[in-house]
């Protein structure tokens, strides 16, 4: 027997959920990197060996991408919903910081989206023999994520927003019947894709 589909409700509360377990593995990453950055610079934070350093940054780098992963297919639903439900709030309500930092979320994302699609690009360009584990393959894959660090860490930052907001839209009165709105805590609908004869790359 096929298990129901979660509800819109249901749906979004995974996603939140998700970005809830980045938000901490992104803080544990960073903890772990901050505490091996303390212990190998000296006093001017010159590190003691540089290519070791630059090493360990780039697993600091690919972690937080991996983990961030879970959280960037569903990212553009989570800001939608968060504007959706600012907007229903009352002003008392919300937080003078809320809207620079759903701004900032979306100027991260579309790096990131941006990155990973030269990413891919570049990736279908490398020949055949470059295999991940290979340098010239892993090289590149570590520019990427590179170039993404620091706009993983305005998710890491902000994040936390999403999640405010979404708690106050369900602390919110609900709406009057009869009105036509939605309840502040309801996901916001995705635009369904334009129809086109032409043919994804």
């Amino acid at each position: 027997m096929t298990a129901p589909s979660p509800s819109p409700q249901e749906l979004h509360q995974r996603r939140l959920q998700q970005l809830a377990t980045y938000l901490r593995e992104s803080e544990l990453i960073l903890a772990s990197w901050d505490a091996y950055s303390d212990e190998h610079t000296d006093e001017s934070g010159w590190p003691h060996d540089e290519q070791a350093y630059g090493l360990r940054a780039a697993v600091r780098d690919a972690e937080t991408w991996r983990a961030f992963n879970r959280v960037r297919s569903c990212a553009k639903e989570l800001l939608a919903t968060a504007e959706v439900q600012l907007q229903q709030l009352d002003t008392a309500a919300v937080r003078p910081h809320w809207p620079g930092r759903l701004a900032a979320l979306h100027h991260a994302l579309n790096r990131l989206n941006a990155l990973q699609h030269e990413w891919l690009e570049t990736r279908a360009t490398l020949p055949a023999s470059l295999k991940p584990g290979t340098e010239a393959y892993d090289d590149v894959l570590d520019e990427r994520n590179s170039e993404a660090w620091h706009y993983l860490g305005e998710w890491s930052a902000h994040g936390q927003a999403l999640l405010d907001i979404h708690a106050a839209a369900r602390q919110a009165p609900s709406r009057l019947p009869g009105t036509g709105a939605a309840p502040s805590w309801a996901p916001a609908t995705p635009a369904a894709p334009a129809t086109s004869s032409t043919a994804r790359r």
